[in-house]
């Protein structure tokens, strides 16, 4: 009953809750600044995302956005925040396999 509500919950919600329990007072300010500000892009980007929702197409659809407006290696900083937390709710059982498997991540393109 509860994982269900869990994977109701919000994409964008569960990152944050998993930055508060894992990342909150284990990492320099820095890091942790880089962190919240990928949850406001997630938040940003795909705000109606339920985490029962995150599949290869979705997170891949996610990743290429968030490259739309930014450098190659912002977009990989970017994935390897998520991937974490994603790999997380895999073994939490909220999500069925691992959506962060086989990214491609485009460049951004240059006017």
């Amino acid at each position: 009953m509860q994982q269900d509500i869990e994977k109701m919950q919000l994409f964008y919600e569960y990152y944050k809750q998993w930055i508060d329990v894992y990342k909150k007072g284990a990492i320099r300010e820095a890091t942790m600044a880089k962190y919240l500000m990928t949850q406001k892009w997630v938040e940003k980007l795909a705000p109606n995302l339920k985490i029962s929702e995150l599949t290869r197409t979705a997170y891949q659809k996610l990743l290429n956005d968030y490259a739309k407006d930014h450098e190659r290696q912002t977009t990989l900083d970017f994935h390897h925040q998520l991937k974490g937390a994603i790999l997380d709710a895999v073994d939490e059982g909220l999500i069925e396999r691992d959506p962060t498997r086989k990214q491609l991540l485009k460049v951004k393109h240059q006017e």
